[in-house]
């Protein structure tokens, strides 16, 4: 189905979403240790507000996560500038990500690697984003489907970029890895603890690293709707 397009009042926002709150969030984002130019840059252009319900778009640009139903949320900023920063400094070609949700990390990453893939286990969640980001012209291919399962027809990936806490790997991910890929992931610890981990593929075997800790949703099984 084709789209209006947005409107320039749409993509600019006014008041509380208009581009001088983008470039306050911005320097936020600096002052909290992003250093990706080109992240940042890519953050303060895209229209956050345009993903969450008009009744919260006043607050798209704070620095807090919000609520986009099902029980799943739009990550703060940070979180995704983040997880994009750490995305790029793989210089990947080919990234999935598992866990489309309201589709702006999806939009970010789009902007800034060559071939994105995304997926959804919840029906209503990912027909939302495909219209959001059809409208904005993102160059991403979308699926509904358990995530957990990956996507072998377009493995591998060079990044797999998990947006919900896994308490163990699917196997079936850690296969779709190309020699020396990388999964960016939360993990949850036995204490309830989650720590945003990289698991890199070295020859046969896969190395792991922690690097700070994080609160995200769990990563659940199975298609809703």
């Amino acid at each position: 189905m084709l789209l209006p397009e947005l409107s320039p009042q749409e993509l600019r926002g006014r008041g509380m979403t208009s581009q001088r709150t983008r470039d306050r969030m911005v320097r936020r984002l600096r002052q909290q240790g992003i250093v990706d130019e080109l992240v940042l840059e890519v953050m303060a252009r895209e229209p956050r507000h345009l993903f969450v319900d008009e009744a919260l778009a006043h607050r798209a640009y704070e620095d807090t996560s919000l609520p986009i139903g099902f029980g799943q949320t739009l990550s703060q900023p940070l979180t995704v500038a983040r997880m994009t920063e750490l995305v790029l400094r793989e210089s990947p070609r080919r990234v999935l990500e598992l866990g489309t949700g309201s589709g702006y990390q999806t939009l970010i990453l789009s902007r800034l690697v060559e071939e994105l893939y995304s997926m959804e286990r919840i029906h209503d969640l990912h027909e939302r984003a495909a219209l959001r980001l059809q409208r904005l012209a993102s160059p991403v291919t979308l699926a509904l489907a358990d995530g957990g399962h990956g996507w072998p027809g377009a493995a591998p990936f060079d990044v797999i970029l998990l947006t919900a806490c896994a308490e163990v790997l699917p196997q079936a991910l850690l296969a779709q890895l190309a020699q020396g890929g990388v999964m960016i992931a939360p993990l949850a610890e036995a204490d309830g603890t989650q720590w945003l981990t990289l698991i890199r593929r070295v020859g046969q075997g896969f190395e792991r690293r922690r690097l700070e800790p994080v609160r995200f949703v769990p990563l659940l099984q199975g298609v809703i709707g």
